[in-house]
């Protein structure tokens, strides 16, 4: 055992961390969306059916990985066969991109927080986020000048996630239960607020009308395994690092329940909140639901700023509340992407945290710059893309490829169910062997033979290969960082 780790202070701290991990910014503005998309209430039927054959199976999986091999990603597969490693590096390279970019995003919220308090964004918020705030470019080619109040938000950012991660674990596990909670708080006060909205059951309907026949469409069910799979954070190391701070006789089945159940509870929530006020948002302005639904980055910064200017009572208020609400998710997110990549360096060189952390932090910020330019919205788009569609799901798959044919599912089940509160069945091993691997292989295909065939986005197609070429960038360093000689001791 490796008594020289870091330690959570509590099995609960772990909970909360995890849960923070998987609970982010899609929660709000992508679940309900989706759900709404794609059959309505009838969706939840194939989404918690990918909860309970995808998403809670990979959450065991992680978690018995790191906790056994009391490593990072990485460290944990090299442990497990010889020539696996670079799988973990993977994992990490994934992550690394997505924190080149989402702290801007929460630089953005940062900008917004100052904005609601005179609603700033006056009466066009599509004008002002796209023209005033971003300023943006004609596309991808054209980067243009960089944005100072992003620039500024984005600085504040990495700043604070440098001063809650610099002293460990132990701090972390204080911080957490404050940015896990705060969101939930805040979440049931717009929900409480939305439902007392006229219009609002009108957008509830909406939200949950099943439309029964969307299950009949093979699209739908890879939509619920994506949703699934992206929102409980597998596949980034994230859950691996976590579960690696724990000692080796914490329970695993019962947590990964919990945060799972607590991740995809919190989406379904949030889902009052965001269609309760378009069904205020629609009645308002004499339109259909349907005509206000975004998804994604115009709910966020466009929808809900247009509905927030149009509450009767308080709007202000509840606009800071609202962007709050998306740092404190932004927050944890952070803290879950970097958290695994400094671990990755630190277990295979035993390099010391308090500098490997400063340059990382560093790293993010200078590189996220790119992201803080005019034409930063459109890379931002596409590098949120290719690692999310791409880098997740090749990761996932071999994950199962790994542990349930190379280890061996039965194997890992045994040392889960020793340690577990309950045991886990056969039916764990089926799921990691061949529901969960065909499913991520069937997504993998189906999203590149729509790459090869309409590009992405409507892009130019040298921006797909520039994105192509991103994601065939980090598999290669993901192999040559596997090749470096490992520090042992």
């Amino acid at each position: 055992m490796n008594n020289q780790r870091e330690r959570w202070t509590s099995r609960t701290s772990f909970v909360i961390a995890s849960i923070g991990s998987a609970i982010g910014l899609g929660n709000v503005w992508r679940f309900p969306y989706i759900c709404y998309e794609n059959g309505g209430g009838a969706f939840l039927i194939p989404y918690f059916v990918a909860l309970l054959t995808a998403g809670i199976p990979l959450m065991i999986l992680e978690f018995a990985l790191g906790r056994e091999m009391q490593a990072g990603a990485p460290s944990a597969f090299a442990k497990v066969r010889k020539g696996t490693e670079w799988i973990g590096w993977l994992a990490l390279m994934v992550i690394m991109l997505i924190f080149f970019y989402y702290p801007v995003i929460a630089a953005w919220c940062v900008d917004y927080v100052i904005f609601s308090i005179n609603l700033g964004w006056g009466a066009d918020a599509k004008a002002f986020f796209e023209s005033d705030f971003l300023q943006l470019s004609t596309g991808p080619g054209v980067l243009g000048s960089v944005r100072w109040p992003i620039l500024l938000g984005l600085a504040v950012f990495w700043a604070g996630v440098y001063l809650c991660l610099f002293k460990g674990i132990k701090v972390l596990s204080k911080i957490v239960f404050y940015t896990v909670i705060i969101p939930w708080v805040i979440l049931v006060i717009m929900v409480i607020r939305g439902l007392t909205l006229p219009g609002a059951l009108e957008g509830l309907k909406f939200y949950l009308t099943p439309n029964f026949s969307a299950l009949l469409k093979p699209g739908v069910w890879l939509a619920a395994y994506g949703q699934i799979f992206f929102t409980l954070s597998l596949a980034m190391g994230t859950m691996i690092v976590y579960s690696s701070y724990l000692p080796r006789g914490t329970d695993i089945a019962n947590s990964s329940f919990i945060v799972s159940l607590a991740n995809c509870g919190t989406s379904f929530f949030a889902g009052f909140a965001v269609f309760s006020t378009l069904g205020y948002l629609a009645q308002a302005m004499g339109v259909g639901v349907p005509e206000v639904t975004k998804s994604g980055l115009g709910l966020a910064f466009i929808t809900y700023p247009t509905a927030i200017s149009l509450l009767p009572f308080l709007p202000a208020l509840f606009g800071v509340l609202f962007f709050v609400l998306l740092i404190t998710l932004a927050i944890d997110s952070a803290f879950s992407a970097i958290v695994p990549y400094v671990a990755g360096f630190t277990d295979k060189w035993k390099f010391n945290t308090k500098w490997v952390l400063p340059i990382v932090c560093t790293g993010g910020f200078l590189i996220g710059i790119v992201f803080t330019t005019r034409g930063g919205l459109y890379w931002l788009d596409i590098v949120d893309y290719f690692a999310n569609t791409f880098g997740l799901t090749l990761v996932g798959l071999l994950e199962c490829i790994v542990i349930g044919y190379i280890y061996k599912a039965h194997k890992a089940r045994e040392y889960v169910n020793e340690v577990s509160e309950f045991q886990i069945g056969r039916w764990w091993d089926i799921c990691i062997m061949v529901i969960t691997p065909i499913i991520l292989g069937i997504s993998f295909v189906w999203s590149l033979i729509s790459l090869i065939q309409k590009g992405y986005g409507g892009y130019p197609i040298w921006a797909t290969f520039v994105g192509i070429g991103i994601y065939v960038g980090i598999v290669v360093i993901s192999f040559v960082l596997m090749t470096v000689k490992r520090k042992e001791g």
